[in-house]
């Protein structure tokens, strides 16, 4: 609030104190008789008592914007109908029941438009970047009138909203701005093409251009494939722009409703300062970087041996259709869109590709899948099973698809014997814990007790969350001295990505083997339902913790609460 006060703005604010009638004005609150206005008197037979009012809010609006006015507040009594437009309006405060929603329309119409600064700019998106939605709110305090017309009017805008495009382009991620925690990216020209790169090679976009279910399933599980280098600084954006693709509940933020409570999430200092937790925190509060080696032999060896046994390609079918169009046709054929009519017939054919006129380059796309060298690559093709090489020319593009995952499989397996870890001099700030959600609905957040912040976010209500019934376990676990959701500020880099865990929990010494843990929660404690990139972070994650705390610091995965208990108490 101190920073307020010393702006232009918070200047403004301050010369109020002298004269505070000058704050408020109206427009037609009155006739010349002094009488009430009917709003259905003609247009240009009403006027104000105030003519002064009149000429700022109906002739001089450019004047409202100046510092030198001290009008904020306008009490009118017809100006938000139609005829007036202000595009600087931000709240709207309606004091008279009305059933028209006409009326309505028009009254939230004023506050609907992109507002300008003093020189007459208007603030979009070029010049406010992802702020655009922050600047440009309009609130409305409503009568009881108002709740069917909001859910209406807000049905409205979210079904135009969701006319927008669900197939995948280059053109859809070009320019685009994102806004992801605090953190604000906007994707260029080289970025927008490496991520359809991504949705293609990883098997996250079908023949007609749209996600599927394979990414859908991968971002719920959390076991999406990494993103090629030139994306990394821009991971968080790149998945929320593919969600917006096909999860309509991406555009909720921008409509919300004033009545549900939200709350503040700030750092509990008194259980950020415990012992437990300063002793843990100290443990694996440091940064680091990794080296990794391979054997390349090994990995040719092993990337031969799967693909032999594995690789399975299925040959291309095309469904080939054919109709004829009747020379006349009666209006209610054309209605029914039967303009196709018999005699017609559908068959499927086999075609192998090579048949195509379509040319791929082998080597260079599974080295840009990969990773690897194209000597390496060359060495894998070279000793796989002659059958299954020639499953190339059946399906290219899933032969090329299925290679590149088993080569990455049994990569990210030698990668977790090869990583070494070092610590750097850096930490992590303790402000990461409220960074990524300042504000947030109270029907989203649990109240904790004992955790390191005022609530803790989880992915779901205890229903359907695993993370949910999760913490409501740990905050009333006795044992449990002080616990925290770690953010994904706080992560881990690995050779196949960055890498945040869920919890880090302080245990009271006393029965239990471990008293600092770092868990990760999932669906499932079975290692073999997960991918194996997945269990290739998790497996580095264990080297990093170890080498951290000299052991004294445990990591593991766990479905719930009472897996956890088995773990720390040994049994």
């Amino acid at each position: 609030m101190q920073e307020l006060y010393q702006t232009p703005y918070g200047e403004y604010l301050r010369n109020m104190a002298a004269d505070v009638s000058a704050v408020h004005t109206g427009y037609f609150s009155i006739d010349k008789k002094g009488h009430s206005v009917d709003s259905k008197c003609e247009r240009g037979k009403d006027t104000s008592n105030d003519e002064s009012a009149y000429d700022l809010i109906m002739r001089n609006k450019e004047a409202l914007l100046s510092f030198n006015n001290p009008v904020r507040f306008i009490f009118s009594h017809s100006a938000l109908r139609e005829g007036w437009d202000n595009p600087n309006v931000f709240q709207i405060c309606t004091l008279k029941q009305s059933n028209s929603n006409v009326n309505k329309r028009q009254e939230v119409g004023r506050g609907m438009r992109i507002c300008v600064n003093q020189q007459g700019e208007r603030m979009d998106e070029s010049v406010c970047g992802a702020n655009v939605h922050v600047v440009n709110k309009l609130t409305v305090i409503a009568s009881e009138s108002y709740a069917g017309f909001v859910d209406s009017l807000q049905d409205e805008i979210k079904k135009a909203l969701y006319e927008r495009p669900e197939k995948v382009s280059i053109e859809y991620f070009f320019g685009r701005v994102v806004k992801v925690g605090d953190e604000t990216y906007k994707i260029e020209g080289e970025q927008a093409r490496q991520i359809v790169k991504y949705l293609d090679r990883h098997d996250y976009l079908d023949d007609d251009d749209r996600i599927t279910e394979k990414y859908k399933q991968d971002a719920a599980n959390g076991t999406l494939e990494p993103v090629q280098d030139k994306l990394k600084d821009i991971e968080p954006a790149v998945h929320v722009l593919i969600k917006s693709l096909y999860d309509k509940d991406s555009l909720e933020e921008m409509i919300t409703n004033g009545n549900q409570t939200t709350v503040e999430n700030k750092l509990n200092n008194k259980n950020f300062e415990k012992q437990e937790f300063q002793e843990l925190w100290k443990r694996i509060n440091r940064k680091c970087a990794y080296t990794v080696k391979i054997d390349s032999n090994v990995l040719i060896d092993k990337a031969v041996a799967a693909i032999d046994a594995k690789l399975q390609v299925t040959q291309t079918l095309y469904t080939l259709s054919v109709g004829y169009q009747k020379n006349n046709m009666q209006a209610h054929e054309l209605e029914q869109k039967t303009s196709f009519v018999s005699p017609s017939h559908t068959t499927n054919v086999l075609k192998n590709a090579h048949d195509s006129s379509l040319k791929y380059d082998l080597l260079h796309e599974l080295t840009q899948r990969t990773s690897l060298t194209r000597r390496t690559v060359a060495a894998i093709l070279s000793r796989i099973n002659m059958m299954k090489y020639r499953k190339f020319r059946d399906n290219p593009e899933e032969f090329i698809s299925k290679v590149a995952r088993l080569i990455n499989e049994q990569k990210a397996g030698l990668i977790v014997e090869g990583v070494t870890y070092n610590t750097t001099n850096e930490v992590f700030d303790k402000e990461i814990f409220t960074a990524e959600c300042h504000r947030v609905a109270l029907s989203k957040v649990f109240p904790a007790l004992h955790a390191v912040t005022d609530y803790v976010v989880t992915d779901g209500t205890a229903e359907q969350s695993v993370e949910r019934k999760f913490v409501e376990n740990l905050d009333k676990a006795d044992e449990v001295a002080v616990y925290a959701k770690l953010p994904r500020g706080f992560y881990i880099p690995t050779p196949v990505g960055k890498y945040s865990p869920d919890w880090a929990i302080a245990f009271k010494e006393g029965k239990i083997k471990y008293v600092y843990f770092i868990a990760e929660t999932k669906g499932t404690n079975e290692s073999t339902e997960l991918k194996s990139m997945e269990q290739a972070k998790i497996k580095c994650a264990e080297k990093l913790f170890e080498k951290l705390s000299n052991g004294e610091v445990h990591y593991g995965q766990v479905k719930d609460y009472k897996s956890l208990m088995d773990i720390i108490l040994d049994r």
